[in-house]
C-alpha cells in the first residue's frame, strides 16, 4: 500500500486565531491526507522539530500577525539546517501581494492567498510531492484531435470535407467501440466524426442525450499506462485504468468528467496504422 502523504498544520507567532488552519487540516484530511495540527503560537523550532519527529512531506504555514517575512524563512532555514529541506513547506494567512515575491525566493513553495479552494492546495501538495519522489509525468504533447458525435458519418464528411475544406485521412469501424470514426485533418489540426454502429454504442446514448456535438477531447501522449497510474495516485477519476485499443492502433483510455470539469477527456497514445475504409 502506497504511504498517504503526511501535512503539518502549524501557527508560527502570536497569532491566535487557528479556524482557517483547521479548515485546511479537515479539507486536507478529506483529501486522503495524514494530518497533524500543532496547535498556536509555535516557534519556526517547534515546527521543524514536530515536522522531522513526524516524518512529514509538508509544513503548512498560517499567519495573521504580520510576522510572515520572518517566521517563514525561518523555518525553511532550520529545516535546511537540519537536513530536513526535501519537506516542503507552504504558506497561507493574511499576506499582501507584495510580500510573496520575497517568500518564494526565500524557499516557500507557495503560498495560497484567502479565497483560494482547499482542493488547489491538495492538488499542488500531491503534484510536488510526487516530484520530491522522483515521480514526474511531463504534460502531454498536444491536443491530437477534437471528437465529434454524429448520426450521419456521410453526410459529416460532406460538410466538414467538401464545405469546410478540411483532407479525409481515413475511414475506421473499431466494433469494440460500436462506432464508424472518420479522421479529418486541417493544418495541425484533426477532428474525429464518430458515428454509432447500434443504438447500445455509447455514442448513440451520447447523441440521444446530448444531441450531436463535441463529445470528447483527446491528448497525445508517450507514456499512457505510466500516466494513468500518476493520475489515479493523484485521485483523479479513470473511466480506464489501463489503456485499450482504439482506432489506428492508438492506445486510448478516458478521464471520467467528474474529475475535469465536465469534459471527457481521452489519452491516446499513437500507433502506426493508417486509416482505411
Amino acid at each position: 500500500m502506497e504511504k498517504r502523504i503526511r501535512v503539518l498544520i502549524a501557527k508560527p507567532g502570536l497569532d491566535g486565531h487557528d479556524r482557517g488552519a483547521l479548515v485546511i487540516a479537515q479539507a486536507l484530511r478529506d483529501e486522503g491526507m495524514e494530518v497533524i495540527y500543532t496547535g498556536l503560537r509555535q516557534t519556526p523550532e517547534q515546527i521543524v522539530n514536530s515536522a522531522i519527529q513526524e516524518d512529514v512531506d509538508v509544513i503548512g504555514l498560517s499567519c495573521l500577525s504580520g510576522a510572515h517575512n520572518e517566521l517563514f524563512p525561518e523555518v525553511v532555514r532550520l529545516l535546511r539546517e537540519k537536513d530536513a529541506g526535501d519537506i516542503l513547506v507552504i504558506g497561507g494567512g493574511v499576506i499582501p501581494d507584495d510580500d510573496i515575491p520575497f517568500l518564494l525566493e526565500r524557499g516557500i513553495a507557495k503560498i495560497f492567498t484567502p479565497g483560494t479552494p482547499t482542493k488547489e492546495t491538495a492538488d499542488f501538495i500531491r503534484i510536488e510531492v510526487q516530484k520530491k519522489k522522483g515521480i514526474n509525468v511531463a504534460p502531454p504533447e498536444k491536443l491530437e484531435h477534437v471528437g465529434i458525435a454524429v448520426k450521419n458519418l456521410d453526410e459529416a464528411i460532406s460538410v466538414y470535407c467538401y464545405t469546410l475544406g478540411f483532407k479525409l485521412l481515413g475511414i475506421e469501424t473499431v466494433e469494440s467501440e460500436g462506432v464508424k470514426v472518420a479522421f479529418l485533418e486541417m493544418g495541425e489540426s484533426k477532428i474525429e466524426l464518430l458515428e454509432p454502429l447500434s443504438s447500445e454504442s455509447a455514442i448513440a446514448k451520447f447523441i440521444e442525450k446530448k444531441g450531436e456535438g463535441i463529445h470528447h477531447l483527446a491528448l497525445k501522449v508517450n507514456d499512457i499506462e505510466e500516466r494513468l497510474d500518476f493520475l489515479k495516485k493523484q485521485g483523479v477519476k479513470l473511466i480506464h485504468e489501463k489503456p485499450k485499443q482504439g482506432a489506428h492502433g492508438n492506445q486510448i483510455a478516458f478521464l471520467h468528467p467528474k474529475s475535469t470539469g465536465g469534459v471527457l477527456l481521452e489519452l491516446c497514445q499513437t500507433g502506426h496504422g493508417e486509416g482505411k475504409e
